[in-house]
């Protein structure tokens, strides 16, 4: 690392940027913050910290922990640094608490949450939740991967669940997206399904966007009843999927008011 900074002492900053934008934000901050002053400065560049992936992907889209190394290095010394430039978090879920609980993130505004499962979501977003203030106050676009295999009773889904906790909790969410990085099968337990014995009944006032998987048709309805005041962006994944007649559009008050509403049939599973 000492031979790289004497290298990298002879670069003008320009060139070096336009190295470290080969790099993900990770490496750069991982490699260049406490080395010295100058790379300090330049690792901090809001290029570099406002958007930050906190976990591995690999190219079939497996999520993963990362290296202990680098982990241990951010959370005790990295984020303390940058944490009030930090605009947007990537998590899963071995690390996502400790990371939002270890320091305070005055301008963060979105998250992507992946592979939750039904336990973790009703500790995230329930009301004992340790992070309620950062999800009531700050969190206006969240992003939400569920995970595969939740072995869950089916009067008690984890979509239902989740969707209710999140709607419950976050005051002022303007975007809401389930599933948005792929068009992957989705089982039926990750699907917003009104056919319940006790359907859901949130609502939110500030919600103006989402990107959300239903059961069938019907749900949109439900989901376009009014409970969303500042609704004017809507696209759903439906599972058993018609073509609405104009008199049910008709009875769709979001419809009459130029609301984006894209609807599109779920991917079959794979065979």
């Amino acid at each position: 690392m000492g031979h790289l900074c004497v290298q990298l002492t002879d670069i003008s900053d320009e060139i070096l940027l336009l190295i470290l934008n080969k790099l993900t934000n990770i490496e750069v901050l991982y490699s260049l913050i406490g080395v010295n002053i100058r790379l300090d400065k330049i690792a901090s560049d809001p290029i570099f910290t406002e958007h930050l992936t906190l976990m591995k992907r690999s190219s079939n889209g497996v999520i993963k922990l990362l290296d202990d190394s680098i982990f241990d290095r951010f959370y005790s010394q990295i984020l303390p640094k940058i944490h009030h430039k930090i605009k947007w978090l990537d998590l899963e879920p071995l690390s996502m608490e400790r990371i939002l609980l270890a320091v305070d993130y005055p301008n963060l505004h979105g998250l992507s949450l992946f592979n939750i499962e039904r336990e973790l979501g009703v500790r995230l977003f329930g009301e004992e939740s340790h992070l309620d203030r950062i999800f009531k106050n700050q969190i206006t676009t969240l992003n939400i991967t569920l995970a595969e295999n939740n072995i869950i009773a089916s009067t008690s889904d984890i979509m239902n669940i989740v969707c209710t906790h999140i709607l419950t909790m976050f005051n002022n969410l303007i975007c809401l997206k389930f599933h948005p990085y792929s068009n992957i099968h989705v089982a039926s337990d990750e699907r917003l399904s009104f056919s319940l014995k006790e359907p859901p009944t949130f609502f939110s006032s500030s919600l103006m966007e989402l990107h959300i998987n239903v059961e069938d048709f019907t749900d949109c309805l439900y989901l376009l009843d009014g409970r969303f005041k500042q609704l004017h962006t809507f696209y759903v994944n439906v599972h058993v999927f018609f073509s609405p007649t104009q008199a049910i559009i008709n009875k769709v008050p979001g419809l009459e008011t130029g609301l984006i509403f894209m609807a599109q049939p779920g991917p079959t599973r794979p065979s």
